[in-house]
């Protein structure tokens, strides 16, 4: 979240800031609002310091044993009422202020390439090369789902509607072993610690994340309550410390999470609705950091670096692509995407996400952290990652290991995992 103190300091920054998302300029608005808030905070407070001039006057009065002076009264009156209405209107100023400034996303690090959509995208690396001619045409993997019985959208739908879907037998089996393989990967190889967490969150917790007020459109809410359904781990990991200050070592803290993600994607409608690419609810492992500053940078390339290695053993052809400005996520300052080759939709497939998010999102939810006993607290710096997101990892497994006779090669790193090397051909 941008503070109004950097708005007022350098309009013009949060204004190329805005211009290279796409964004339109709320600056102007914003400053207005708050010169008005500033001038009415001005006139209570000299009001304030002018009544107690006029009580401390007409306590004179009274000590002296007469009536205060009718004027004295009357200015008293006048200005007991402008206060109130300062009063009352200060609330709902300062809360269009609070609701613009939670609408506005992350400023772009400098080094991000400047650009509309995603024309400023750029690949950074490739590993490895998408065949030019295969042995046999691989086939999508809501065919061999439905033939191998492995997923099941009809019956998905059935019980949930449009874009769920089931996994059956070795499918089931094999998206819980990537869970508990990418799990004990992250945690034995690359220092994460593992974490449980609610799936239903609070307003605020959402707000902290950077997922309300913008997307409240794409998420699950139990209006009864107002918990919302969390459309990644990254939400409830962001609010662990909540309006806390850390004490001096604390930083940093790694934590990986396997949750259920929930998500209407409105915004993508139409899009990619066949097979198990886009969908409303996936399991995904996410690892989240929580840094000082001057690591963030450093520590965006080893949190890539441990989903790429995801990548790497289950044998993926796969690149890196750093996000351009106006392709960034709302919270993020950074951001590179992780790509894999699917070959029988023969496309590549987004699998993860890793954004370092600056201090964005510790202003939100007001985490601080002291740096040195007795130091002023700070704002630490989160970023977060996929590591991975299971259905297009399924979609990557299904399309890419299946062999000219019908069945699926698992990878070697999940086979002791799933029990199994292989998913045979239909009986």
């Amino acid at each position: 979240m941008l503070s109004i103190d950097q708005i007022r300091r350098d309009p013009e920054a949060a204004r190329r800031s805005l211009e290279s998302r796409g964004e339109p300029d709320q600056v102007s608005e914003l400053l207005e609002l708050d010169a008005q808030w500033r001038r009415e905070k001005t006139e209570a407070d000299d009001l304030r310091s002018r009544r107690n001039q006029v009580n401390r006057q007409i306590g004179h009065a009274r000590q002296a044993g007469g009536p205060p002076p009718p004027e004295v009264i009357a200015e008293m009156r006048a200005l007991s009422r402008r206060l109130s209405e300062l009063e009352a209107g200060a609330a709902p100023l300062e809360a269009r202020i609070h609701a613009t400034l939670l609408g506005l996303p992350n400023p772009p690090l400098p080094a991000v390439p400047v650009g509309p959509g995603d024309t400023a995208n750029r690949i950074v690396r490739q590993h490895g090369q998408p065949p030019d001619a295969p042995e046999f045409v691989p086939r999508p993997h809501w065919e061999i789902g439905e033939e191998l019985g492995l997923l099941d959208f009809q019956r998905g739908a059935k019980l949930a509607g449009s874009r769920f879907y089931t996994t059956i037998g070795a499918a089931a089996r094999l998206e819980r072993a990537l869970i508990a393989w990418m799990l004990d990967l992250h945690t034995g190889r690359h220092g994460y610690t593992e974490i449980s967490l609610p799936a239903v969150v609070r307003r605020e917790v959402m707000e902290g994340s950077g997922n309300l007020p913008k997307f409240a459109d794409n998420l699950y809410r139990d209006a009864e309550d107002d918990l919302w359904l969390i459309p990644t781990a990254e939400v409830p990991i962001t609010n662990l410390y909540r309006d806390e200050i850390l004490p001096p070592g604390a930083l940093p803290r790694y934590f990986v999470a396997q949750t259920p993600c929930f998500r209407r994607e409105k915004a993508a409608a139409g899009r990619d609705t066949r097979g198990i690419k886009r969908v409303h609810q996936f399991n995904k492992v996410e690892m989240y950091k929580f840094v000082e500053p001057e690591t963030s940078a450093a520590e965006l390339e080893s949190l890539l670096a441990a989903a790429e290695e995801v990548c790497r053993q289950l044998g993926f052809i796969y690149r890196i692509v750093e996000l351009g400005t106006g392709d960034l996520g709302f919270a993020s300052a950074q951001t590179y995407d992780i790509e894999v080759w699917a070959a029988g939709c023969g496309e590549w497939l987004e699998v993860s996400s890793c954004s370092n998010c600056a201090d964005f999102q510790a202003r939100r939810a007001n985490i601080r952290y002291r740096a040195e006993a007795g130091g002023r607290p700070q704002w630490p710096h989160t970023l977060n990652g996929s590591g991975l997101a299971l259905p297009r990892v399924l979609i990557a497994l299904l399309e890419n290991g299946q062999q000219p006779e019908g069945s699926i090669r698992i990878p070697e790193v999940l086979q002791p995992y799933t029990g199994f090397a292989q998913i045979p051909t239909a009986a």
